[in-house]
């Protein structure tokens, strides 16, 4: 039987335009760090996410935009970031940390700290952000960058937000040059950049009372600089990366500063997941169908994919996807066992939360060998088969006859 399409749900509130597909005649860099692969490069983030949204920041939600606060403030004609004197302690104490765990004993890191955070009058800040001129990745007379100017000289509200990995830092800190341990805050700062062993933060921020960040008028604000920086990187699936390498063309993945040809892409990815071959066998499909998978969110509803129209920011996912491995004749071991109890339950999650749960199988001819799996030649020789499960309401169907 046919299924039935059903339109995607609308977001009722988009603040993005939707952008071109990504160009292929760009070329991006990522790194293969442990399981994850990760994006450094700022501009390569932007790109990547923004036209094809592959990809979530490793300090946000899924969008990688992730600053030290959402409040922006024109102050003596520079934009600054607004956060309270309890999160800049916090920042503080995060620092510390870090230079205590880089050998520094206590009185060299409470003088640095202290020389750190003293008030920054104006004048140095724009001395030292004068050839770029630059606050936080901001351009311009403090003008956020791509923001469209808001009432009284204000930033648009939708463009207060970092930039992400648009702090200003040595140009050679933008690579992907990171070991695991730099994905942790308390070991972000490297004290060989910088003869006090403290890294300077993403720049500026304008420090404000809690009581004033609380809604009340009248406090202090001082100009301080940020004593801790987090990095935002962009996290790729292992099918993400692989169809911007393979079907794209327009991503290098590296390990080790080597980059890795398809061939090793392939093996490696399948050495850390065993049911890879299956799972990018059905991301490749639904992306070379329009959709827009995304694995992060099926977790929450116990599938493997979650199918968007456009993107999520435009729409509501449509589809949550379960991908099986199967022979011709549909048999073969699952890769995720259903009992009907189990698969009711599942069908019922996703109708109330106005989705269709799909099937997604991917048959595996019977003479494929391990040798031929060990190639993604493989692809062209597997077969994609889906199928919407329903619920079926008796009660429903007995009004529609009563209604006939």
């Amino acid at each position: 039987m046919q299924a039935e399409f059903r339109a995607p749900r609308r977001r009722p509130r988009v603040y993005e335009q939707y952008e071109a597909p990504l160009p292929v005649s760009s070329h991006f860099r990522a790194d293969l760090i442990n399981q994850h692969v990760l994006v450094c490069d700022p501009d390569h983030i932007q790109k990547i996410h923004n036209q094809g949204f592959f990809g979530k920041g490793v300090l946000s939600r899924a969008r990688p935009d992730h600053s030290l606060s959402d409040q922006w403030e024109q102050h003596e004609g520079l934009f600054l970031p607004i956060i309270p004197q309890s999160r800049y302690e916090e920042l503080l104490r995060w620092a510390a940390s870090a230079l205590a765990a880089q050998g520094l004993d206590e009185e060299a890191v409470n003088q640095t700290l202290l020389r750190l955070s003293q008030p920054v009058e104006m004048e140095a800040v724009r001395r030292e952000v004068g050839g770029g001129g630059a606050v936080n990745g901001h351009k311009g007379e403090g003008q956020a960058a791509g923001a469209e100017p808001g009432p009284e000289g204000g930033a648009s509200p939708h463009a207060k937000r970092l930039r992400p990995g648009s702090e200003v830092e040595p140009e050679a800190e933008r690579s992907c040059r990171l070991d695991p341990q730099d994905l942790n805050p308390d070991q972000d700062l490297d004290p060989s950049s910088d003869p006090d062993g403290l890294v300077p933060g993403p720049g500026f921020v304008l420090v404000v009372s809690d009581s004033e960040a609380g809604g009340e008028v009248g406090g202090v604000r001082q100009v301080r600089r940020t004593p801790f920086s987090l990095t935002e990187y962009l996290q790729l699936s292992l099918e993400e990366a692989f169809f911007l390498v393979y079907s794209l063309g327009c991503l290098s993945v590296y390990l080790h500063q080597e980059p890795l040809s398809v061939i090793q892409l392939w093996r490696r990815f399948r050495s850390l997941r065993p049911d890879f071959v299956s799972s990018y066998a059905a991301y490749h499909h639904c992306r070379s169908r329009g959709w827009i998978p995304k694995g992060g969110g099926g977790a929450k509803y116990g599938v493997d994919l979650m199918l968007y129209r456009k993107g999520p920011p435009f729409y509501h996912a449509s589809y949550s996807v379960v991908v099986e491995r199967v022979d011709g004749a549909f048999r073969g071991s699952a890769l995720r066992p259903f009992s009907w109890r189990s698969l009711a339950a599942l069908s019922r999650i996703t109708a109330n939360v106005s989705k269709e749960l799909m099937l997604c199988y991917i048959i595996y001819p019977a003479d494929l060998s391990e040798a031929e799996l060990d190639s993604p030649v493989c692809l062209s020789r597997l077969k994609v088969q889906e199928v919407i499960v329903s619920r079926w309401v008796s009660s429903r169907e007995r009004a529609e006859q009563d209604d006939i």
